[in-house]
């Protein structure tokens, strides 16, 4: 949900300032469908049934590790990505350190609370490592309502970085290409 409101804050910042929701059309990806295919990866990893699954943990794994390298690897043509690409790596950072899974505070945890792990999610304690950089931060005042889920530090920055790329794409002139300017002779 919080990529969501990414995309709608991008796209609200687009048009404040002069952007086109056209120039989002003109995007040319390297293999998107790899990207598509990551992100259902790691859905469906927090769906029943596959959050039974042990598995599961090693699925997300491969799709957030497919999601970093697809954003490394459109550094140069989005501007912004890197911040999706810098959040990214944190958070995989933090699940490979966990074995697979990233740790949840458990003021925020849900029904962790009673199974301690859940597929990709685990209820964060002290045998859990880099807590600090894991799921522990609840948004605050009414955001808190709509986006009633546990974030962390990276999640922050992909957002950012998503609503960052968004933002940028619209208000590109239609002449850029792959982050440079075509100079059209007069």
């Amino acid at each position: 949900m919080l990529w969501v409101a990414a995309l709608a804050i991008g796209v609200g910042g687009g048009f404040v300032t002069g952007g086109k929701i056209a120039n989002l059309a003109r995007l040319r990806f390297r293999w998107p469908w790899l990207l598509v295919a990551a992100l259902v990866v790691r859905v469906a990893t927090i769906l029943p049934p596959f959050t039974r699954l042990d598995a599961s943990r090693w699925a997300y794994v491969a799709a957030l590790t497919a999601v970093l390298a697809w954003t490394i690897w459109h550094i140069g043509r989005l501007p912004g990505i890197w911040l999706v690409a810098a959040g990214s790596a944190v958070n995989l950072f933090v699940i490979a350190a966990n074995l697979g899974r990233m740790p949840v505070a458990p003021e925020l945890a849900g029904e962790l609370v009673q199974r301690g792990q859940v597929g990709q999610y685990i209820l964060m304690g002290s045998a859990t490592q880099l807590n600090w950089l894991a799921d522990w931060i609840a948004l605050p005042g009414p955001l808190e309502r709509v986006l009633r889920e546990a974030y962390s530090p990276g999640d922050l920055v992909v957002a950012v970085g998503i609503a960052m790329v968004v933002l940028l794409a619209m208000r590109r002139r239609p002449a850029e290409t792959r982050g440079r300017i075509v100079n059209n002779p007069p």
